[in-house]
């Protein structure tokens, strides 16, 4: 039997995965494809006037009716207790609809800001040559900022981003790396002090690459030695950037320094270990590394976000501090922002975002070929009882679903208030 197949309404019984031929806005289901769960259902299927469904046979966990044993006609129905449920579901669908337009207004104004942190950022960088001054003072005011909505607030969402543009690549890396680790301290229960020098701290330590050439960054074939050497003394040329700027604190500056050392000694670009790496040192190493896993580099291919979590849990552990990798993924997630996944529903999504207070339950954008890209519904995993059953590859996606979820090439994260 072919995986999809056309057959009588009569011939859907409790257990079959079906899709409906008609538009999303036509029936009172929240989807379009789905498994019939009770008989109700199917009946309330019946008074849509349709006389065929389609019904997948990989994810169906019975068999249609036998069709020498239905009629062709779908006897029609009446029922009080039918038209309260299609009732019922009519307003939980347009509560869903709502739902989900509340969130991608919040997703709008969460890029809408990490926009502005970005043209903030740039022109913070653009001024420490010239007024140094200014500009730490810039970055502070920013940080300061973020520490107050994450102080404030303890329901936090935090947002896949759009992708970045080619030359924001180090800004988006510094914003990401930022973000996180404060988010991280506030888990650790550090101190407002200490959540501010790391963010001021992590939003700096790359400024060093923009003093290498480019076409040494954008390098498509392995780099010399020569080369590699140079780019590993980009921490040290972030922390001559900030000479200049004699109101930077010297509790940040180690930290620079330090963002690709590991506690085993085989980190660059002096070999520190162990107690030689402050916490600083330590948290934004951890975030560092998972950040470029997810947006690789020229030479290196990004992983999704739930491998990168998975490369750092199981390979990372003589390098990295394994109370700070555990922070990590407890506070994002196990499928972060950004995972392409697959549904008990048997259906495709790509999550959108996650409540930092409910990480077992992103919100999910999912495919669905019926409701048009920019309407795609989102739903909530704990309120509609969905479990995800695993991560994909961007590249195991058929063409169709590709397109339609718009999977980021470069994963970027913006903190908003649920």
């Amino acid at each position: 039997m072919k995986k999809s197949v056309k057959v009588l309404i009569n011939q859907i019984q409790v257990g079959n995965f079906i899709r409906l031929p008609v538009a999303w806005k036509e029936h009172p289901f929240l989807f379009s494809s789905f498994k019939v769960k009770t008989q109700s259902q199917i009946e309330l299927i019946k008074s849509l006037g349709i006389e065929h469904v389609f019904f997948d046979t990989e994810r169906s966990d019975s068999p249609i009716i036998d069709k020498k044993d239905v009629t062709k006609k779908s006897a029609p129905v009446q029922d009080e207790g039918l038209d309260k449920l299609k009732l019922e579901m009519d307003q939980y669908k347009q509560d869903q609809i709502e739902y989900q337009n509340k969130l991608r207004r919040s997703i709008k104004k969460t890029e809408q800001q990490f926009e502005r942190s970005l043209a903030m950022m740039r022109s913070t960088v653009s001024k420490l040559g010239s007024r140094p001054l200014n500009s730490v003072n810039d970055a502070k005011d920013m940080i300061s900022t973020m520490t107050n909505m994450l102080l404030s607030s303890d329901d936090l969402v935090l947002h896949l981003m759009s992708d970045a543009k080619p030359d924001d690549l180090i800004y988006h890396h510094s914003m990401n790396v930022s973000v996180i680790c404060m988010m991280l301290a506030k888990s650790l229960e550090w101190s407002r002090e200490d959540i501010e020098l790391v963010g001021l701290g992590a939003l700096f330590h790359d400024v060093g690459k923009l003093k290498i050439p480019s076409n040494i960054l954008k390098k498509q074939v392995p780099l010399t030695k020569p080369e590699q050497n140079l780019i590993k003394q980009h921490p040290l040329m972030s922390l001559n950037f900030l000479k200049l700027a004699d109101t930077f604190p010297e509790e940040a500056k180690p930290m620079i320094a330090n963002h690709h050392e590991f506690i085993d000694g085989s980190g660059y670009p002096k070999g520190l270990k162990g107690e030689e790496l402050d916490k600083f040192s330590q948290l934004i190493t951890v975030v560092n590394e998972y950040d470029n896993l997810c947006n690789g580099t020229k030479l290196a291919k990004a992983k999704t976000p739930y491998a990168s979590l998975g490369i750092i849990y199981k390979n990372y552990k003589q390098k990295l501090n394994t109370e700070y990798v555990g922070k990590l993924i407890k506070t994002i997630g196990i499928y972060p922002p950004g995972c392409v996944i697959e549904l008990s529903s048997g259906q495709f999504g790509l999550v959108m975002s996650v409540n930092l207070n409910k990480i077992l339950f992103p919100q999910i954008m999912l495919y669905d070929p019926l409701v048009p890209k920019d309407q795609a519904p989102i739903i909530d995993l704990e309120r509609e009882e969905i479990s995800i059953v695993r991560c994909l590859p961007t590249s195991a996606l058929p063409e169709n679903i590709f397109k339609y979820l718009n999977p980021r090439e470069r994963i970027s994260y913006g903190v908003g208030q649920a």
